[in-house]
């Protein structure tokens, strides 16, 4: 089938609704509202400006970060169980996907400014294809014991999920919006990316100063 034909067969009104629901519900951004219900503070001008779970754990300690954490990761496997509800094409279910991640790093009550997506992508994931969800989390510990951080293995393990999803057989579309979701949290980690490379290459050269010495 060519893309033309892909386009083609869409239910655009389906896919629009449900596209419209996602990005809606994405926009919850419990981390915020939390943070001013509880300090009357805007946590986008507290520690990274971040509305996601890291941010509001410094702020509110281990009970924010929980919380943040669950509704954030929610929000997304809940974006996918709805979409599967009302449609079997998994076309549109990937919209869901990457529509419920832009909510949350693009809230538009929050004027565009909200989290990095991480907990939310992989709310999603795990609902839409529980093997790509364990096929990621197979990278991550992986990286991790390279590392010994969180960030870049997190963000290692998406990119290579796309590459899985050809290997498992995924239709084109699903792949390209697998792509494009996970294109949206390394967008938002774009400055972590930055400074997590920053600091291995400093502990590198203090772990070479190191031996040196010896």
């Amino acid at each position: 089938m060519t893309w033309v034909d892909y386009l083609r067969s869409a239910n655009w009104n389906q896919a629009s609704g449900i596209g419209v629901f996602s990005y809606l519900l994405g926009c919850f951004a419990a981390g915020y509202y939390l943070v001013r219900s509880r300090l009357g503070e805007d946590v986008r001008a507290l520690g990274s400006g971040s509305v996601g779970a890291r941010n509001v754990g410094r702020i509110l300690g281990k009970t924010g970060f929980l919380i943040t954490l669950l509704s954030d990761f929610g929000k997304g496997a809940l974006a996918v169980w709805a979409a599967r509800h009302f449609t079997k094409d998994e076309r549109i279910v990937t919209l869901a996907m990457t529509a419920v991640v832009a909510g949350h790093i693009w809230p538009a009550q929050l004027r565009f400014h909200g989290g990095k997506g991480m907990a939310t992508s992989l709310g999603a994931l795990l609902v839409y294809d529980p093997k790509l969800a364990l096929v990621y989390c197979a990278l991550f510990l992986g990286a991790f014991v390279l590392v010994w951080r969180t960030v870049l293995p997190g963000l290692f393990a998406l990119i290579c999920l796309p590459l899985v999803a050809l290997f498992l057989g995924q239709d084109r579309i699903e792949v390209v919006m697998i792509t494009v979701t996970n294109g949206l949290v390394l967008f938002a980690h774009r400055k972590n990316i930055a400074d997590e490379i920053s600091l291995l290459i400093e502990r590198r050269h203090m772990q070479v100063e190191s031996d040196k010495s010896l």
